[in-house]
């Protein structure tokens, strides 16, 4: 084998050599391009799934929110019904309260109202049964106020007005006049009302 023979063979060599590094290093870095492709694949994948997650928790809660809010509508639409429905029974009951029982109720009521008025004479007001009833027990009504208040209280009994019960009570010109019916003192306490029914009913 002559001189040019062994150059060409070495020059053959280490291209072979070359060509090996280079496939090698190339094989080195598809790998590693790849693995880094696997990474960032996974990485992606694993926000997709936090990010899921994540809205599928707000979901969750928004469904769950919004059948508690639903829940405490009916909740409370049952509870205005029930309320509602005794305010109603009350209602009833004051309106067919019998005389001995009413009677001492609308001395009670007149004894607030002119304590309120501080008026000596006084115009008292109610629907024709309770005008009629006070108009038979005239002479009682107005001891009971004398007792109560400490003092005479002249009463006349004015034109009935429309309520279920109890009076209004005013001064003899009109000027003031406190309004006991029981349709105004349901209004007027119908907070503590409620909360004491809401109380007897649900605890």
């Amino acid at each position: 084998m002559d001189g040019a023979e062994l150059i060409i063979q070495e020059i053959n060599r280490e291209a072979e050599q070359k060509i090996q590094y280079i496939l090698s290093e190339a094989q080195k870095e598809a790998e590693q391009i790849k693995e880094e492709a696997r990474k960032r694949a996974e990485a992606r994948a694993e926000w997709i799934m936090r990010k899921a997650q994540t809205q599928a928790e707000i979901e969750r809660q928004r469904i769950v929110a919004n059948a508690r809010l639903e829940v405490r509508k009916k909740r409370l639409a049952v509870q205005e019904e029930l309320i509602q429905e005794v305010i109603t029974a009350l209602r009833e009951r004051l309106a067919e309260l019998p005389d001995e029982e009413y009677f001492p109720m609308l001395v009670d009521l007149a004894v607030q109202a002119v304590g309120e008025l501080g008026s000596e004479s006084v115009v008292v007001r109610s629907n024709e049964r309770t005008l009629k009833l006070l108009s038979e027990r005239a002479d009682e009504f107005r001891k009971s106020l004398g007792e109560r208040l400490g003092r005479e209280i002249e009463v006349s009994l004015g034109e009935p007005v429309g309520t279920i019960g109890g009076l209004v009570v005013e001064t003899p010109d009109g000027a003031v006049r406190v309004d006991n019916t029981f349709e105004a003192r349901i209004e007027r306490f119908e907070g503590e009302l409620r909360a004491e029914i809401a109380k007897a009913l649900f605890g």
